[in-house]
């Protein structure tokens, strides 16, 4: 979750009962802009039509950037990328994260940052830990589909269990209610407002609202349980499973290679891989339904493979002889992408995008759901879901095609 997305969100719910009246008596009221919106992204991408790719606007002592132009992400994740890797300052992400040391996501960029992340580059996404992923997903339990959102979150957070822990928790028992809960609680923490990241001197408000006593439960849960994985794991009893978790994995190259610095362990997994992939999934079985034809030609492609040859089911490895499947994933991410506004950058030191000033410690968020629908990249119908675009158009998701990154760019 995105503390921009928290901010507009709290702030369009306030708005709501600040000035709803009762429908029996209406008045006539002052003119003035439209109350805040639940889809932050969309909101954003009207006033961009309106002011231009590149808006500016305040909350409390705060100023906020966002950028809403494949050319102007381009410009601040690849050209400037350097001086945005910096994350601005939020009560929660700091107290969740262990003061931003935990989670590679929201570190601020500091050589300790560029140590762990060299470290998961290396070696958490090398050939050999890919493969052992592909091992613990096919190692996956089959379910009955009776909601496709709750089996969808169910089963991501399972395979997430097991890449990261090498724990296998029951659909329905207590453990995987208690990790779900503490995913929520740690992903509500990361998108809730605190008033002392918006105003100065103004903590006690946080205190009296309940927010920081909150905070805190959700910090103790989280780390009640990762340390008891860290024990489990540690334990020269524990029967060690034949393919190993991400944590055995963090734990060996800990004892081959210390950090110059205090090193713990990362929770990135955990909380972006849960609700991010389900959600992919949703809105990609939403589209085909409301699009039967595109679902048609993905039936057609994947059974003629098939027949071709030989299989009775198709791999990982088989999606790269499916173009129009391939397709079909990466306009589902275009046209709803699972992060709309990327998470928040910090501008390092003072510069300019577009002509603009930017001083230092100015907040820019990159609306990756506008620019998924920059018409100058895209065509005068972007709303349109259109799989063959990508057929017509290569475009890959890794972040180096700026019209197209639903998982972000550049060094964060």
């Amino acid at each position: 979750m995105e503390d921009i997305i928290g901010v507009v969100a709290l702030a369009a719910v306030l708005l709501f009962f600040m000035y709803q009246k009762p429908k029996t008596k209406r008045f006539k009221l002052p003119p003035g802009p439209s109350p805040l919106p639940l889809n932050p992204q969309r909101f954003f991408a009207g006033w961009a039509k309106k002011y231009g790719p590149i808006l500016s606007y305040k909350i409390g002592t705060r100023t906020m950037v966002v950028i809403s132009s494949a050319e102007l992400a381009k410009e601040l994740l690849k050209m400037q990328d350097v001086n945005f890797a910096d994350r601005p300052p939020h009560r929660g992400h700091e107290f969740i994260s262990y003061c931003r040391r935990d989670h590679m996501a929201l570190n601020h960029y500091t050589p300790y940052y560029r140590e762990i992340r060299k470290m998961g580059m290396n070696h958490l996404f090398s050939p050999t830990a890919r493969r052992m992923m592909n091992k613990i997903n096919k190692a996956a339990d089959k379910s009955e589909v009776v909601d496709i959102s709750e089996l969808m979150l169910t089963f991501t957070n399972s395979v997430v269990c097991r890449q990261a822990f090498g724990k296998k928790y029951n659909e329905d028992g207590e453990e995987m209610k208690r990790f779900i809960k503490i995913i929520y609680g740690t992903q509500s923490v990361l998108g809730n407002i605190f008033f002392s990241d918006f105003f100065p001197y103004s903590s006690f408000l946080d205190d009296l609202s309940g927010l920081t006593v909150y905070m805190k439960e959700c910090f103790e849960r989280q780390d009640t349980y990762i340390q008891e994985i860290v024990n489990e794991t540690l334990d020269p009893k524990r029967f060690k499973p034949e393919t190993e978790s991400m944590i055995d994995l963090l734990m060996e190259i800990y004892k081959e290679q210390p950090f110059a610095s205090e090193f713990t362990v990362d929770n990135d997994i955990v909380v972006a891989g849960t609700d991010t992939a389900a959600a992919a999934v949703v809105w990609g079985m939403t589209y085909l339904m409301k699009y039967p034809q595109v679902m048609k030609n993905a039936q057609a492609e994947v059974r003629d493979y098939m027949k071709e040859q030989g299989l009775t089911f198709v791999t990982e490895e088989d999606v790269k002889n499916l173009p129009y499947f391939r397709a079909l994933v990466k306009e589902t991410l275009r046209i709803e992408p699972v992060i709309p506004l990327l998470i928040p950058r910090a501008c390092i030191q003072d510069t300019k995008i577009a002509g603009y000033d930017i001083p230092a410690g100015t907040t820019v968020n990159v609306n990756a759901w506008a620019v998924s629908r920059d018409e100058k990249e895209w065509g005068p119908n972007p709303d349109e879901f259109r799989p063959e675009r990508f057929l017509e158009k290569e475009v890959d998701f890794k972040g180096t095609d700026y019209e197209f990154i639903p998982f972000g760019s550049g060094r964060r």
